[in-house]
């Protein structure tokens, strides 16, 4: 009976000293992010500013465009947003590179080098995904939101956008981590593909079924107008061609 506590004591040592090192890794991540939202928050508007140009692009010329708040508190909480976006933000490398370092110790050499360029192909994509929203489907939404304005006449009254800081802020920030947390989407199903848990010929059959899922989804991470659900939408389906493509020389790998 005494052996047998012994080697339930024994097992539970490794577990024990993953999970303190998993809450080491943890803390400095939490530190990291805390430190840069300190630092990113005295450049909160200049963030903002940054954020805030697709809109200052769309209505670049036209007379009385502005962004408005309607409570005291909302500037302020507003870059405290801000700030803690960009520490997220920026804080992805080092949460990778701190995975990285806890799960590297239990891989083999061969398992490594096929790590490593997932390391570096996350942020990558993530960053691409958060491209094609500052630059190409924010500034078409913005666009398409603007045309149902009016000038009104004939007693009908005058349509005209006034602008919240806090909602469109929320938006945009929204909206690039929903691309860049969407784009991730090869680095899954390449990752599922190589510990089995699907296939080339799989992902071939259930592609009218993702089809349906992608647009579902882009519906809800997205505003209700077509050019942000479809700027999501097709982007992920190519994507996903991209990923069968992958996950085919995975397969064609093993067996070789």
């Amino acid at each position: 009976m005494s052996l047998g506590k012994n080697e339930l004591n024994e097992n539970k040592q490794p577990l024990l000293v993953h999970l303190v090192e998993l809450r080491s890794r943890l803390i400095k991540t939490m530190i990291m992010i805390t430190t840069l939202f300190v630092i990113f928050y005295f450049f909160a508007d200049s963030i903002y500013n940054f954020l805030v140009q697709p809109y200052a692009d769309a209505v670049e010329g036209e007379e009385g465009r502005r962004l408005i708040f309607t409570a005291l508190h909302e500037t302020f909480f507003t870059y405290i947003k801000v700030a803690l976006f960009a520490s997220l933000f920026i804080s992805l490398p080092f949460l990778l590179i701190q995975l990285w370092i806890f799960v590297a110790p239990g891989l083999y050499k061969n398992e490594k080098s096929v790590v490593v360029p997932y390391l570096l192909a996350t942020p990558i994509l993530f960053i691409l995904g958060s491209a094609l929203v500052y630059y190409l489907i924010m500034p078409l939404a913005i666009k398409f939101f603007l045309s149902f304005e009016s000038i009104g006449g004939n007693g009908a009254l005058p349509i005209q956008l006034e602008a919240k800081v806090n909602e469109y802020l929320s938006l945009i920030m929204r909206l690039i981590l929903a691309f860049g947390l969407c784009f991730q989407l090869p680095v899954a199903l390449t990752l599922m593909a190589r510990v089995g848990f699907v296939s080339s010929e799989s992902l071939r059959k259930n592609r009218k079924y993702v089809i349906v899922g992608v647009f579902a989804v882009a519906a809800i991470l997205t505003p209700p107008d077509p050019i942000s659900q479809i700027g999501l939408g097709i982007p992920i389906l190519l994507l996903y061609e991209l990923s069968i493509i992958a996950v085919s020389f995975i397969e064609k790998g093993k067996n070789n």
